[in-house]
């Protein structure tokens, strides 16, 4: 593995966490003072993290002055996919008695792997560190 991209990882990883922090925050508020059901305390959550996350790592972890339309664009593209499949297996894995937290925990990692993979090889292949 290249230095760059472990360096790249690194800096996701903990931007992910503060976006991890925003999200189970917001999904704490939600569920336990809104007292909304899972998804919708989910899918706002979710939003909230993504704005976050989207935002300090084209600037800082792919350093990529690619044009900002497109790579949100790109990223609602991954997003119409994930949103939709990881609110109905949630929905249904709480249901089913899992623990509303352990469902959100382990969507959020899911996210995280598949998300880094998607930006690195999709949404920023060729214009990483074109940023001055």
């Amino acid at each position: 593995m290249k230095k760059d991209t472990f360096i790249q990882i690194v800096k996701f990883t903990l931007f992910s966490i503060s976006a991890g922090v925003i999200q189970i925050g917001s999904f704490a508020l939600l569920n336990e003072l809104a007292t909304l059901p899972y998804w919708p305390a989910y899918l706002i959550s979710l939003v909230l993290s993504i704005l976050w996350n989207f935002t300090v790592n084209r600037r800082f972890t792919f350093k990529s002055a690619a044009n900002v339309p497109v790579a949100m664009a790109k990223v609602f593209g991954f997003y119409l996919v994930f949103t939709p499949l990881s609110t109905y297996l949630g929905h249904i894995a709480e249901g089913s008695g899992i623990n509303e937290y352990i469902v959100l925990i382990v969507t959020m990692l899911s996210n995280f792997v598949l998300e880094f993979l998607f930006c690195k090889f999709f949404v920023y292949r060729n214009q990483e560190n074109t940023l001055k």
